[in-house]
C-alpha cells in the first residue's frame, strides 16, 4: 500500500509546472505578440508611403477651336426628346388574348398582325348570319318556280276569259296568286339584303379580333400576354389590359423644351438650334425650331417650343435627356466690338470654381498646371473660353478632389 502511494505522489510530481517554466513560457507569448505588432506596423507604413507616393490619374480633354463665323449662343434651354408619333395600340372589342407576335424593340410595318383575340362568339354570328342568307336565297329560287306557274295560269286565264268560257273571278284569282308570289319573292330578297348586313356586321367583329401596327415604327412597350383580358375602356380593375402594345414612329423624334416666358422672344420659326444629348455630352446635333406652341403655362411661366433634328440618327431614342442652345440669326461679325472673341471651346465640367474665379487645371509634363480663365456663355455641354486658354492645350477633364498646381499626374488611356 505504501509503494502505490509513492508511485503517485511521483506522478503527481511529474505533472507540475515549476515556476521557471512558467517565466519563460509568458517571456515568449510576449516576444510574440510584440513582433505581430512590429510587423502590422511596417506594413501600415509601407501601405501609406505607396499611397503617398502613388501618381493620381486623370481624364484629360483637348481645348477645341471654334468654328469661324459661328453663330452667337442667346439661349440655352433643356428637355427631352420626343415623337410626335407615338400611340398605345389597343383592340376595338373586350376579348382574350390568344396569340402576341411581337416583343419589345420589333421593328413593324403597317398592317403588321401584332396579336389576335378570342373570336369563337364573332364566327358563330357570322355563321349564323350567312345561313339566314342562304336560307333566303333558297327561298327565292322556290318562289320564283311558283312565280312562273302562276304567270302560266294567269296567261291562260287571261285567254279563257277573252274566248268567253272562264269568269272574271277565276282571272282575279290568277292575277292576285302571281302578284302575292312578286311580293314574296321582293320580301325574301329584302331579307336577302338584311342578312347580308348582319354578315358585314359579324365579319366586323371577326376582323376587331386582330390587332394590326397602324404605321410603321418599333414597338417600345408590350402591354398584355396571352390569356389577358384586353378592353377598350377601363373595366374589371386590374385584371384586365387597356391596351395590347406602345408603337413609336422613330422618324417623328423631335426635341420639346419649355423656354421661360421673358426670353421667349428671342425664339423664332426656323431659328437655327445647337442640341446635345445628355448620353452623348460631345455631340453636337444641328438642329432647328419647328414651332413655337401660342399658349403659356401659367403655373411653370413658360412656353413650349418644338425643335426638329436637322438628320435623325439612329442614336437619338424617345425621352432623352438633351439641351439646346438657340443661336442668332446673323453670325458674329469680325470687328463687332459687342461680340466677344472666343479663344476655345470646353466642356463645363472641365472649368473649376475657386472663391468666385474660374480656373482650369492644365497638363503639361505630367504635372499639374493652374491656370485662371475669363469665360463666355454655354453652348450646350461646353463653355466659351474667352481668354487664359488657346485651342489645343490639354485640361483636365476629370481628376482628384485635392488637385494642386505642380502636382505629378498620369494621363488614363
Amino acid at each position: 500500500m505504501a509503494t502505490t502511494e509513492i508511485h503517485a505522489k511521483a506522478d503527481l510530481d511529474s505533472l507540475r509546472i515549476h515556476d521557471r517554466h512558467r517565466s519563460d513560457s509568458r517571456t515568449g507569448k510576449r516576444l510574440g505578440y510584440a513582433s505581430a505588432a512590429l510587423g502590422l506596423i511596417v506594413i501600415i507604413a509601407g501601405l501609406a508611403f505607396a499611397f503617398r507616393n502613388q501618381t493620381p490619374a486623370v481624364e484629360v480633354v483637348t481645348a477645341q477651336k471654334p468654328e469661324a463665323g459661328g453663330r452667337e449662343a442667346i439661349l440655352n434651354a433643356s428637355g427631352y426628346v420626343t415623337p410626335r408619333r407615338r400611340a398605345t395600340i389597343a383592340a376595338k372589342i373586350t376579348g382574350r388574348v390568344t396569340g402576341v407576335f411581337f416583343d419589345e424593340g420589333t421593328h413593324v410595318h403597317q398592317g403588321q398582325l401584332l396579336a389576335t383575340l378570342d373570336d369563337s362568339d364573332a364566327r358563330r354570328t357570322l355563321d349564323s348570319a350567312k345561313a339566314d342568307r342562304n336560307a333566303s336565297q333558297a327561298a327565292i329560287a322556290d318562289l320564283q318556280v311558283q312565280l312562273r306557274l302562276a304567270e302560266t295560269e294567269l296567261r291562260r286565264a287571261e285567254e279563257l276569259r277573252k274566248a268567253g268560257v272562264q269568269s272574271q273571278e277565276q282571272l282575279d284569282t290568277s292575277s292576285a296568286a302571281a302578284d302575292s308570289l312578286k311580293a314574296k319573292i321582293e320580301l325574301a330578297r329584302q331579307q336577302v339584303q338584311s342578312s347580308e348586313a348582319r354578315i358585314r356586321e359579324a365579319q366586323q367583329a371577326v376582323d376587331n379580333c386582330v390587332i394590326t401596327a397602324p404605321y410603321d415604327g418599333i414597338v417600345v412597350s408590350k402591354d398584355a400576354q396571352v390569356g389577358e383580358m384586353v378592353s377598350p375602356i377601363s373595366a374589371g380593375g386590374g385584371f384586365t389590359r387597356t391596351g395590347i402594345a406602345t408603337v413609336v414612329d422613330m422618324k417623328s423624334n423631335e426635341i420639346e423644351v419649355d423656354v421661360n416666358e421673358s426670353y421667349i422672344a428671342r425664339v423664332k420659326d426656323g431659328q437655327k438650334v445647337t442640341a446635345i444629348l445628355d448620353a452623348y455630352p460631345n455631340w453636337e446635333i444641328p438642329s432647328h425650331v419647328r414651332t413655337v406652341i401660342p399658349t403659356a403655362d401659367r403655373q411653370k411661366a413658360t412656353v413650349k417650343v418644338r425643335i426638329s433634328f436637322d438628320k435623325l440618327d439612329p442614336r437619338i431614342l424617345p425621352d432623352m435627356g438633351i439641351k439646346v442652345t438657340f443661336l442668332s440669326d446673323k453670325p458674329a461679325e469680325k470687328g463687332d466690338a459687342k461680340a466677344p472673341v472666343v479663344a476655345a471651346l470646353l466642356p463645363t465640367d472641365a472649368v473649376h470654381d475657386e472663391s468666385g474665379k474660374k480656373i482650369v487645371f492644365l497638363v503639361k509634363n505630367d504635372r499639374l498646371e493652374r491656370r485662371a480663365v475669363a469665360v463666355g456663355s454655354a453652348q450646350g455641354a461646353q463653355t466659351e473660353i474667352l481668354s487664359g486658354l488657346v485651342a489645343g492645350d490639354t485640361v483636365v477633364l476629370r481628376g482628384p478632389a485635392n488637385m494642386q498646381d505642380g502636382q505629378a499626374v498620369q494621363i488614363k488611356k
